[in-house]
């Protein structure tokens, strides 16, 4: 059970068994130095300390080395994308051919559809989340559009019941059956944006296979985040950034997921690129298109180094640090903040994201009535970094790799603070 003090808040850090990983991040600070509450990873993850080290080494082998540098550097770099894969794979619960990391999110995803959404004449529609994040809307949109379908008719939303925030899988299974034999794609964000609720990837892909649909999913704010077990859960395909939970740096490369089922399918169109073509020949540049099995094979272009170099070393601190242990320290902090916001008592604050911690990631969605930017603001000015999202809803983020309990019950002090304020 809970308790609302200070010293319990602290005590739990101490028996937190990663704790000391916080200190291998830089903390934002405020104008007088002092660490801000960095409640925003599901945005923009911190960087580790590391990173520096990792992306000096390819810069130092860089000016030594010149061209040189792609089979002498001390990580070479034609195989760099290579080095990632394992603890990566890990992370998403994936086989290491069914995982590569390239190009980013947006662009893989395309990728992907032109792969895996191959509407015919009767089975063309696409089902996304209602509220799933724009990115993915206008992609989907937009792949209809190439394949001259209406969005109006090729589109179809999964709302969550009238008055709720909260997606139930009675009404994904209804609108399938609404749509029989119509749905050739279920492309589903793993972790929803907005609301904070996580998926049963394994029961949609069931589902969706068993409509005859392909289905693939959005891990933007799943990947570092949940274990979405990929493998095991039999999607298609999957793909997600690596800015958010996992650390890598604004704007930094995505991952991708094929499930090994597809590993040698030749009926597969896709968009090649050289970097898809059997290594030992890639570089005879006369050589008929010949694509890798699994994963890698969706390769378009060489890898750039510096964006790599920087996702390397956070997935390290994530091996260092094991990832069961910072999704355990996850549920502990959502628990806590959840069990402190209802103990204010605020009939003016809602949690939209499901209680369930299996429903759920590292983040709450705070709805509060009446309230608007200001809210925000006002604790910005009080040192807490979080993330506004209209109208009225302040998504809050504890990461395990750098967020204390203290933290946690620190913020909700600066919250009533703010709310005094304002209202």
């Amino acid at each position: 059970m809970h308790k609302n003090t200070l010293e319990y808040a602290q005590q739990c850090d101490q028996n937190d068994p990663i704790r000391d990983f916080r200190s291998q991040f830089h903390l934002p600070t405020d104008t007088h130095g002092n660490p801000m509450i960095y409640l925003c990873g599901n945005s923009l993850g911190l960087q580790p300390k590391s990173t520096e080290q990792y992306i000096k080494q390819e810069l130092d082998d860089w000016a030594k080395l010149g061209v040189e540098g792609h089979t002498h550097a001390q990580k070479p770099w034609l195989p760099y994308h290579e080095f990632l894969t394992d603890q990566m794979a890990a992370i998403v619960g994936a086989k290491p051919e069914e995982v590569v990391i390239m190009n980013t999110l947006t662009v893989n995803l395309h990728l992907m559809m032109v792969s895996f959404y191959r509407p015919t004449k009767t089975r063309y529609k696409i089902i996304i989340e209602s509220d799933a994040f724009p990115s993915d809307k206008y992609a989907v949109e937009s792949q209809l559009e190439m394949h001259e379908i209406d969005p109006k008719d090729g589109l179809l939303l999964w709302y969550p019941p009238k008055g709720e925030a909260i997606c139930r899988m009675e009404d994904l299974e209804r609108l399938l059956n609404d749509n029989k034999d119509e749905v050739a794609l279920i492309m589903i964000g793993s972790t929803n944006y907005y609301s904070g609720q996580a998926f049963p990837l394994k029961e949609i892909t069931r589902l969706g296979h068993q409509h005859g649909a392909m289905v693939g999913f959005d891990l933007a704010h799943g990947a570092g985040n949940i274990q979405p077990n990929l493998h095991e859960c039999g999607a298609d395909f999957a793909v997600w950034c690596s800015y958010k939970y996992l650390n890598s740096g604004p704007g930094s490369l995505g991952g991708c997921f094929v499930h090994e089922r597809h590993r040698h399918n030749p009926e597969l169109k896709r968009f090649a690129g050289w970097w898809g073509h059997n290594k030992e020949s890639r570089f005879n540049m006369r050589q008929e298109f010949d694509v890798l099995p699994g994963a890698e094979g969706w390769q378009l272009s060489n890898p750039p180094i510096l964006s790599m170099a920087a996702i390397r070393a956070s997935l390290q601190v994530f091996a260092d640090a094991g990832f069961d242990k910072i999704r355990q320290k996850s549920v502990q902090l959502t628990g806590f903040l959840e069990f402190l916001l209802n103990d204010m008592g605020d009939p003016n604050i809602q949690i939209i994201t499901p209680s369930d911690p299996q429903q759920r990631g590292s983040q709450l969605s705070i709805q509060v009535k009446n309230a608007d930017r200001k809210l925000h603001d006002a604790l910005t000015e009080q040192g807490v970094i979080s993330d506004w999202r209209e109208p009225d809803v302040i998504r809050v983020a504890p990461a395990a790799l750098y967020t204390r309990f203290e933290d946690v019950y620190e913020f909700i002090n600066r919250l009533k603070n703010a709310l005094a304020k304002l209202y």
